[in-house]
């Protein structure tokens, strides 16, 4: 792999791995909804996407006609791709550097204002008037917990209920850094490093490969 390659490939996923690193370092948990957690994930692999399928698939047809303008295509035609598998994943909450043991209190007693008639089952966890059917997940080596929808029935309302409860009472629970998080964060720094060291010394592989990537 030429360094160009390289930098395709892992840059995104570099910049991906600092911003990780970034959120589990917090002093305070971070929620975020599912689709905006996959999309993130879908955007760092988009490198390796480039780098390897769209240039071994590249349609020469559309090079020929359209030029260099055809990775314009191409990724117009990923983010379409990504956009609609985003849109078809069921409703999902993430919620970083807080354990499942934590959370546990801080959900119920958000869930108690926004439904009455709330009930647990273990880790599950039914509103019937907001329409919302969830299941607790957790990663405990990443203090990374997800409500994952449970059942295909779910109303998006009630979700976004649940979410802005949910947000407005994790700013009042500060909790001390993640320790991954400069594992991740270092990660990203090191990847970077290596590509622009590696871009640097290989200026002139750097140059064909770019001129051979556009056709020239």
């Amino acid at each position: 792999m030429d360094p160009l390659h390289f930098c395709i490939a892992m840059g995104p996923l570099a910049v991906y791995l600092i911003l990780l690193g970034g959120i589990n370092l917090l002093r305070r948990p971070f929620l975020t909804t599912g689709a905006r957690d996959a999309g993130a994930l879908g955007i760092a692999i988009s490198g390796f996407v480039v780098a390897g399928p769209m240039e071994l698939f590249l349609p020469e047809a559309a090079a020929i006609r359209f030029g260099p303008y055809v990775w314009l295509i191409l990724l117009a035609f990923y983010s379409l791709c990504l956009t609609l598998l985003v849109l078809l994943l069921r409703p999902r909450l993430v919620v970083y550097n807080l354990s499942a043991d934590q959370l546990r209190p801080i959900l119920a007693s958000v869930v108690a204002d926004l439904d009455k008639d709330a009930r647990w089952a273990g880790d599950s966890l039914v509103l019937p008037n907001l329409a919302v059917q969830l299941h607790v997940e957790t990663l405990a080596s990443l203090r990374n917990v997800q409500l994952v929808s449970a059942g295909a029935r779910q109303s998006y309302t009630g979700w976004r209920r649940l979410e802005m409860g949910l947000g407005n009472a994790l700013q009042d629970n500060p909790q001390a850094r993640n320790p991954y998080g400069f594992f991740l964060l270092s990660t990203g720094l090191i990847i970077i490093g290596i590509t622009i060291a590696w871009m640097v010394s290989e200026q002139d592989a750097v140059a064909q490969a770019w001129g051979k990537l556009l056709g020239r």
